[in-house]
């Protein structure tokens, strides 16, 4: 028989009769009724040879069950199992009457398979709750810790979301998904970090040294995060749109539809990070020769910022003397500056037109174009429909031709040649 707390748990008010636990009576709980029954074992405490008994109340309800429950009695491996599956017999009796008006209860015929199923299932689920002392001690963790550092804790008390700041005032969370034999189990953590959370974990570790370990990571990225903060309150990001902590990247606005996708890496954040320009050849040319010259005036005590500033000789527009709309020009071929996730990143070469476009409207037209042709026309806006019309129009060009991952054709606006080339990295 499982074990006295098991069934404790279980059935509460269901509580032996004898010291030798063969005879056990009280009231099962089902649907805010509660329902008198008695058990009697026989001293080997075999189940085959058991007997129930129930109140008349009870003995109406299961009208129609008895050979189930009979049956279930003589099967169950043990007590716990056998009550598990009596209560899921009236739970499901009381729901099928509740859900179909005017159904007898002895028209109802469960088999034996799904009453098992459902059974080893809730059997399953009390097995995994963790034992009382599991919920004591943490607890008395978060006591020890703190409850002002505490930002949640679900109602099954498995998952907790732990709070900090960094010494720049920036407030953090750690997601802590705790498992049934913790602590003997390490957990689970979720963090914002850029780089993985490592945690190092014994039996005698506790919330306490969970929240330790991530003040000390979120001291060893202050840097980093005070670089690409940097960025986001001095330059105008165009990507991502909504920066989070655990971004590295940043593309950032030069001039009219020229701009350069930074890759800061997170351990060494002065360090030179990977850059790529994204423009008209004839204005990014000369950046990328600037970049290359003047490399070695790149300092390890400057931020990201200034050195990209110093090394390239120009200033950054910024929120304070520029506005956004001067660098969110449209698609030349959607006519819209932001496609899915992506804005703007190919330009006419041509000085005299620089009209910008989305590399996935120059180069995947065949994608785009299945995915328009597969659409109902009535889920068409008009702004969709001429997209449409522009995505079939260039492809059809005459003069585009495509050579392994690069396309070769003219400029919608100005016709002078124009090439676009899909990386499997986008920069």
């Amino acid at each position: 028989m499982a074990g006295y707390d098991a069934l404790i748990n279980e059935c509460p008010l269901l509580l032996p009769q004898n010291r030798q636990k063969t005879v056990f009576d009280g009231f099962v709980l089902v649907k805010d009724r509660e329902f008198r029954v008695r058990i009697l074992l026989p001293e080997e405490r075999d189940l085959k040879h058991a007997r129930l008994q129930c109140s008349w109340q009870l003995n109406q309800i299961l009208h129609g069950y008895q050979h189930i429950v009979k049956q279930r009695l003589q099967q169950s491996t043990d007590l716990v199992s056998f009550m598990l599956e009596f209560k899921t017999v009236l739970m499901v009796d009381f729901d099928v009457c509740s859900w179909i008006p005017g159904m007898k209860r002895n028209q109802l015929i469960l088999g034996k398979e799904y009453l098992q199923e459902i059974a080893l299932r809730n059997k399953h689920d009390l097995q995994s709750h963790p034992p009382p002392q599991y919920y004591a001690r943490l607890i008395k963790e978060i006591e020890t810790l703190g409850w002002d550092k505490l930002a949640y804790m679900d109602t099954e008390f498995r998952t907790i979301k732990l709070k900090a700041e960094d010494s720049a005032g920036r407030e953090h969370m750690i997601t802590i998904k705790l498992k049934s034999k913790y602590p003997a189990e390490p957990p689970d953590c979720v963090t914002d970090f850029p780089v993985p959370f490592v945690l190092s974990w014994t039996h005698e570790s506790s919330l306490k040294n969970v929240h330790s370990q991530f003040l000390a990571a979120l001291d060893s990225l202050k840097e980093f995060w005070d670089v690409m903060d940097e960025i986001d309150e001095k330059t105008w990001v165009l990507e991502p749109e909504n920066p989070g902590r655990t971004t590295t990247r940043r593309r950032i606005a030069i001039s009219n539809n020229v701009s350069i996708n930074v890759e800061v890496d997170p351990r060494h954040p002065k360090m030179l990070p990977e850059c790529c320009f994204l423009g008209a050849d004839h204005v990014v040319t000369p950046l990328k020769n600037k970049l290359n010259v003047n490399m070695h005036l790149w300092s390890p005590e400057c931020t990201v910022l200034q050195n990209l500033k110093d090394v390239l000789e120009i200033d950054f527009p910024s929120p304070a003397t520029h506005e956004k709309f001067s660098f969110s020009m449209e698609c030349g071929i959607c006519y819209a500056y932001r496609l899915a996730s992506s804005i703007p990143d190919q330009v006419c070469d041509d000085p005299r037109c620089g009209q910008p476009f989305h590399q996935e409207c120059l180069y995947e037209v065949g994608i785009i174009e299945s995915r328009i042709l597969k659409m109902p026309l009535s889920l068409m806006t008009e702004e969709f429909k001429l997209k449409c019309l522009n995505l079939q129009w260039l492809r059809g060009l005459p003069s585009s031709r495509q050579s392994f991952n690069i396309i070769f054709g003219e400029c919608p606006y100005c016709s002078k040649p124009i090439t676009a080339k899909m990386t499997t990295k986008r920069c």
